[in-house]
């Protein structure tokens, strides 16, 4: 489990320097500065989930639940789709509609965090594998 959630974080890392770039670089020429500040916030949190979902795989790979990571991984990532997904839409079309899905993605994050540390605090580190 854990080199899946590991292999998902590095696309995302590889998606967020993307997007990133794409902001600094083509769309500032394009949107005004409302839709750019929207579209920042839309990468801070992708970048800062992205390195949640890294974490978190380091962690599967640390505790005897290892199979049950996936339930905070899934929820980050549901967070990144909606979350940042809707605010880098939201600052390319315009649509306000879509500030009303955003909420729904910062709620898979906490979710994601809250089952982090249920986790974290349930389940037992591997025996003779515990970090130094």
């Amino acid at each position: 489990m854990a080199r899946y959630i590991l292999s998902f974080a590095c696309f995302n890392g590889f998606l967020v320097v993307a997007l990133g770039a794409f902001g600094a670089h083509a769309l500032e020429a394009i949107v005004d500065d409302k839709a750019m500040g929207v579209y920042e916030t839309g990468v801070q949190y992708h970048l800062f989930h992205t390195l949640a979902l890294l974490g978190n795989g380091l962690l599967a790979d640390q505790y005897s639940a290892q199979k049950l990571f996936w339930i905070p991984a899934s929820l980050f990532a549901a967070g990144i789709v909606l979350f940042a997904g809707s605010l880098y839409l939201l600052s390319v079309t315009g649509l306000s509609w879509l500030g009303a899905i955003t909420p729904i993605g910062g709620l898979g994050f906490l979710g994601g965090w809250a089952s982090l540390a249920w986790l974290c605090l349930s389940s037992d580190m591997r025996q003779g594998e515990s970090p130094q």
